[in-house]
């Protein structure tokens, strides 16, 4: 198609003319490739947030078993088994974990809404399988960085944890 456009071109106008003419399709790979490039940036910044995010859960949840050694002691003195120790544990880093989320879900999707009351004809779309898949990914972070720290609990000697001080 450029071919025959610049044929025509030639063809109207004086002989020995020299026109360039070009598509957009060059120009639209290089958008997609700079998009692709782009979505893969986010991406990674965003697995980096959620790796530093995930071990900040994970310290507070070791220093959580840490100070409550002797409380962790006294419940499997009364009976309490390694697994009750260990899901009370992960619930609290999944809950953590959830309290972040929807804290950042919230603000996520309060920023494109206000925008509304700027520009009013602005809409940006906010999609609702993102959100649910962050709530998803908030929740992964709780059990994959709240395991150690509920293992940690579960593995401590009664005897030796009721002395702890």
């Amino acid at each position: 198609m450029t071919r025959v456009v610049k044929q025509m071109l030639e063809s109207r106008h004086r002989p020995g003319a020299k026109y360039q003419v070009e598509n957009l399709t060059a120009i639209l790979a290089t958008a997609e490739q700079i998009g692709v490039i782009l979505e893969l940036v986010l991406i990674l910044v965003s697995a980096i947030a959620l790796i530093i995010s995930g071990i900040g859960i994970m310290n507070i949840m070791l220093v959580t078993v840490t100070e409550r050694t002797r409380e962790i002691g006294v419940r499997m003195a009364v009976g309490a088994s390694r697994r009750e120790v260990r899901l009370q544990f992960l619930a609290e880093a999944i809950l953590i974990s959830l309290a972040g989320g929807i804290a950042g879900i919230a603000v996520g999707t309060a920023i494109p809404f206000s925008v509304r009351f700027f520009e009013p004809a602005l809409r940006i779309p906010v999609s609702t399988t993102s959100i649910i898949v962050a709530f998803g990914v908030s929740c992964l972070v709780g059990v994959v960085f709240g395991m150690l720290p509920a293992v940690r609990a579960s593995r401590l000697n009664p005897t030796e944890a009721l002395r702890y001080e």
